[in-house]
């Protein structure tokens, strides 16, 4: 008896010293330091960040991302006791709650405390503190969507602060509000807060760029912010894969092709680090090495291999032909390239070996390592796979990828294992994606959407992904669908669009969300998909230079003709264009932009990104919404008798006309007007009069009229689906006779 009650004296005196200490270190009252002691020890928060929250100026708003049933008692601890905390129903009556609702004022969530404001907005104006709990939903519903407009509306009439507060990892607890299958279950998590600093909605909206956003719309980004900035970038892309392995399982198979099968993530880690060891053998430290592969296993353990090597990954593009391809290697100054022999042979690309051995740089063969690799070497990668081979910087450069050359030379970009851990998790803020998903991804590794979107984010977020060797299987990848029952795909719109023109009913059925870019979608494919398999295509927008992706459409943040708002994290600025009124030249800043770029004249040397900005040579209008519309490329315009004119948009015309063909819109030399616009198109009814009275309706100007039609049996492509639009310029002029320098 008297050990039980020494037991239980060292239980309450160890209680309250570390309430007494949590009091003063985050200046809480005795009561909350004492009811936040078990948060504290269960799950080893930091909370560093609610020091400054606490002490937001009022009147002031926590906009709370409500992940699991404890995170009304967390900030019930934690937030100043004279907050107003508006629960929601079920927390506002749990019985075990009970004792942090006497910490502070609360009240049941309903729809008279927020469509009738009046009486929050005067709290707020008597320098009072409200915290509102937001739905997890990265896409809200309509109804759930509500909030942000009755909660921006609250703070502006009070002119109050916002900060928004997310707690990383609450999403896996046991009390979780998502499905197991979403998000699986861990009983001890380490959990960490994240506070954003206090702003206005009018600095929001101010701070969103030149073209501001509504309200609302600003409300929902600064909480989606406080999501991204929950993911330690720092901790690069092997810590950010190994986290994932944590949280959804080692033995959770990760990711499959249709030659090896199915990779469990401790499989797939001990894999990688076999390859990195002997890439470590045969390169020197931080030592650029090039990748040669399709979409299969391979090339994912050869890209964790090399990042646990620390050895960046130059991608590079075998579509692009044996000239490119040397361009790169000598670009990224390679003096090795990873490949496989089987995958040579198959695709018959001895010509890129050929080229590229001719730079001098090696080969190092994926089947020789395989016959190679002893036993010891095998038993010491799986008993130390969560370990990487060379200590990881975030900062630095862990893919190398070719630009696809659309209106000219390629150029090597430079994106570190920061840029693209926040993009993928600037992506997973946006788009409702889940371990539950299974995604189905058929472009390539050099095409940056293909990386990033396809690679990247499932092994960060424990996605089963399904990698498929090409995108221009027509016929086999509606089949491969059918098979593996994907619920997410990426893809562009020539793939898409062929995919449907072999595919049966079934096929695709199950797929939830289809997210396209690298060109416009057409209403046509986007129909098809919706009527046929129930897929919506969401539009984005990316380029190379920002990991890629920049917008993105959602269900509630959607708006067809546009390619969506801006990601959380970013800033834009349009600059003026002579000739353009209600549109600009688009500038970027961001978390996911580049490091810099490498030129063939300066080869492996990185020409870094001035100030942080980057100008996209894209020429863009903004509505008050935020949504952006992409004109077309500042190089994709023609000036004609001192008229601006899109070649775009005379190729959305053209598409408009004959739909199922493909077009290529171009411009070339003219001597009286200075540039003429010459349409090259598979259409064989083809003329210009049919154009002409086309526009004439769609009230176009006679300016937009193509002079000269090319009729051609296929359009110039890129391995990465884009049309070739020097190619095609090329052909043009070639067919007109028509002199570069005329």
């Amino acid at each position: 008896m008297i050990l039980t009650f020494s037991l239980l004296g060292g239980v309450v005196f160890s209680w309250l010293v570390i309430g007494l200490v949590e009091k003063a270190r985050l200046g809480l009252s005795l009561p909350q330091a004492m009811l936040y002691v078990p948060f504290k020890l269960a799950y080893r928060i930091e909370d560093e960040p609610l020091k400054a929250a606490r002490k937001a100026k009022a009147p002031v708003i926590y906009a709370i991302t409500h992940q699991s049933r404890i995170d009304p008692a967390a900030m019930l601890s934690l937030l100043p006791d004279d907050t107003l905390h508006i629960l929601d129903e079920a927390s506002a009556k749990s019985i075990w709650l009970e004792p942090w609702r006497e910490l502070a004022r609360t009240i049941a969530f309903n729809a008279k405390h927020v469509f009738v404001s009046r009486r929050l907005v005067r709290v707020l104006k008597g320098n009072g503190r409200l915290a509102v709990y937001f739905p997890e939903a990265v896409e809200p519903d309509v109804k759930a969507f509500r909030l942000y407009r009755a909660v921006a509306r609250i703070a502006v009439q009070a002119d109050a602060r916002i900060v928004p507060i997310f707690i990383g990892g609450a999403r896996s607890l046991p009390f979780s509000l998502t499905p197991p299958a979403k998000a699986p279950r861990r009983w001890f998590p380490r959990l960490s807060i994240t506070a954003l600093a206090p702003r206005t909605i009018a600095e929001l909206v101010a701070a969103s760029g030149e073209h501001s956003t509504t309200a609302s719309g600003a409300l929902f980004d600064r909480v989606a912010e406080a999501r991204l900035a929950s993911t330690d970038l720092s901790r690069g892309l092997f810590y950010a894969t190994r986290d994932a392995a944590d949280r959804v399982g080692a033995s959770r198979s990760i990711i499959e092709d249709v030659v090896a099968g199915a990779m469990s993530y401790r499989k797939v880690f001990a894999a990688a680090r076999v390859l990195g060891a002997r890439f470590q053998q045969q390169s020197r430290p931080d030592e650029t090495v090039g990748l040669l592969l399709p979409n299969t296993n391979g090339v994912v353990l050869s890209l964790l291999g090399l990042w646990s090597a620390a050895r960046p990954a130059a991608v590079i593009n075998y579509t692009a032909g044996p000239a490119n391809a040397a361009a790169a290697v000598h670009t990224a100054a390679i003096r090795n390239v990873v490949s496989s022999r089987a995958f040579i042979e198959k695709a018959n690309l001895h010509d890129i070996v050929e080229a590229i051995e001719h730079t001098g740089a090696k080969f190092i063969w994926l089947e020789d390592v395989r016959k190679s690799t002893g036993l010891w070497e095998k038993l010491s990668a799986a008993l130390f796979w969560r370990s990487p081979l060379q200590k990881q910087d975030a900062d630095k450069p862990a893919v190398i990828l070719f630009t696809s050359g659309s209106e000219g030379t390629p150029k090597a970009v430079v994106l570190s294992h920061k840029n693209l851990l926040a993009n993928a998790m600037q992506a997973e803020a946006r788009i409702a994606i889940s371990p539950a998903d299974t995604l189905l991804n058929v472009l390539p590794v050099f095409h940056s959407f293909g990386l990033t979107g396809g690679t990247v984010l499932p092994l960060v977020t424990g996605i089963k992904l399904f990698l498929y060797p090409s995108p221009l299987h027509y016929k086999l990848i509606p089949e491969v669908a059918r098979k593996v029952r994907p619920t997410a795909m990426f893809g562009t719109d020539t793939f898409l669009a062929n995919y449907a023109r072999t595919a049966k009913d079934g096929d695709f059925s199950s797929l939830r969300f289809i997210v396209a870019g690298a060109e416009p979608v057409k209403a046509e494919t986007r129909r098809i998909y919706r009527e046929r398999y129930q897929a919506e295509i969401v539009e984005g927008y990316g380029l190379t230079e920002a990991s890629p992706v920049v917008a993105v459409n959602t269900a509630i943040h959607g708006r067809e003709g546009s390619v969506g708002r801006l990601l959380p994290g970013m800033r834009m600025r349009l600059e003026p264009v002579e000739g353009i009124e209600d549109a600009g030249r688009l500038w970027l800043s961001g978390p996911n932009l580049m490091l810099g770029t490498m030129s063939a004249e300066r080869p492996g040397e990185l020409q870094v990104l001035v100030d942080g900005w980057h100008d996209t040579g894209d020429i863009v209008a903004v509505d008050r919404e935020g949504f952006i519309t992409i004109r077309g490329r500042a190089k994709r315009f023609a000036k004609i008798a001192g008229e601006m004119v899109s070649l775009g948009a005379v190729e959305m015309m053209a598409q408009s006309l004959w739909p199922e063909e493909h077009h290529a819109v171009v411009a070339v030399p003219d001597k009286r007007r200075g540039e003429r616009i010459v349409l090259v198109t598979t259409a064989g009814n083809a003329d210009a009069e049919a154009m002409r009275r086309y526009g004439k309706q769609a009230g176009a100007a006679e300016l937009m009229m193509p002079q000269d039609i090319v009729k051609v049996t296929e359009i110039p492509m890129l391995g990465s689906g884009k049309t070739d639009y020097a190619s095609a310029r090329r052909l043009a002029l070639e067919k007109l006779g028509i002199a570069e320098a005329a």
